[in-house]
């Protein structure tokens, strides 16, 4: 008999590679809403569940799923701040995630957002669409001799320091657990936060979200940085206190900021409000200000990173069900 499994918060895309990939075994139930306190009732029946970012998975809601039989909970994203996995060891369920499903993903859309907002492709793509072909206000600067901080280094951060050296930058980097060899191979110094922030034009946030990481960009170290440098954020959007960051626009200290994550974007980002005033006070000022660029948590939408955690999630569902060990660097709980 398959293994019913119930997909939370699904998108076209997630049917879609969900559905091409080896489901041998197993039954999917697509849903489109959010796993919630008012949704949980929705797995009744599943064996497992299969979440995204946004799902809440607190010790209330992840209780509720145990009685309803649930016992694997696997989360096809890479972060799981958004899951209480001490509450779920407690009362015996498994937790698995896709820990790197292309890192190349991450990194190339890191670079994709610099770019366009250095060189204001976005707004001259705009004018030239209203036949607007004047360049006033489209001045960048030259990436090459500037120097870049690598905020984290695993394995996206490591894979866009190396992009950034071949732009002929200078790279700095900070990591609590630092890789000598790797930044020795590739001529990239290991500073501290302090001088990191201070010496930068650009500085690339690839830090996971923990109590030491919340609010890593706050007022103080917005205060330390260079003046009219970038901050590019495609990690998590707790990593930047975004209060601090709109006094930091306003007063110049910030040159600009590209984000694809933010700080409150669940409920916000990955679905359509276009046919509605934006609650988020915060997020609308920040689409005011011509130098922030800000994409919806898409930096892993590539077809192979798709097929990578369709792939993964599913092996590990499988493996759940047969009662042999998940794939290695997957199970959190």
């Amino acid at each position: 008999m398959p293994l019913t499994v119930a997909f939370f918060d699904t998108k076209p895309y997630d049917r879609d590679y969900f559905s091409a990939a080896d489901t041998a075994g197993l039954d999917l139930r697509f849903l489109e809403h959010r796993l919630t306190a008012a949704t949980v009732s929705t797995a009744q029946g599943a064996a497992a569940v299969c979440c995204f970012v946004n799902d809440r998975l607190d010790r209330p809601l992840l209780a509720q799923l145990r009685d309803a039989g649930v016992r694997h909970v696997a989360l096809r994203c890479a972060g799981f701040n958004n899951a209480d996995l001490a509450a779920a060891k407690e009362l015996g369920l498994a937790v698995t995630r896709v820990p790197a499903y292309s890192p190349h993903a991450v990194a190339e859309h890191t670079l994709a957002l610099l770019l366009t907002l250095n060189r204001k492709i976005h707004r001259a793509h705009n004018r030239v669409r209203e036949q607007n072909f004047s360049l006033a206000g489209l001045v960048g600067f030259d990436l090459h001799g500037k120097t870049a901080g690598i905020v984290g280094t695993g394995k996206i951060g490591r894979i866009v320091a190396e992009i950034l050296r071949g732009f002929g930058m200078r790279v700095l980097a900070c990591d609590p657990f630092p890789d000598a060899v790797w930044a020795a191979q590739h001529r990239i110094s290991y500073v501290s936060k302090t001088e990191l922030f201070a010496q930068s034009d650009v500085i690339s946030l690839h830090s996971p979200l923990t109590p030491e990481t919340h609010h890593l960009v706050n007022e103080p170290t917005l205060a330390a940085m260079k003046r009219g440098a970038f901050i590019v954020n495609t990690s998590r959007g707790k990593l930047i206190d975004t209060a601090a960051l709109i006094e930091a626009l306003k007063s110049g200290r910030v040159g600009g900021v590209a984000l694809d994550v933010y700080e409150e974007e669940e409920g916000v980002f990955f679905e359509d409000h276009s046919d509605r005033v934006l609650a988020d006070d915060e997020l609308a000022r920040l689409l005011t200000f011509p130098n922030v660029l800000i994409t919806a948590h898409q930096a892993f939408l590539t077809r192979e990173a798709l097929s990578e955690i369709a792939r993964v999630t599913l092996e590990n569902l499988r493996r759940a069900a047969s009662g042999v060990p998940f794939l290695e660097g997957t199970q959190l709980a």
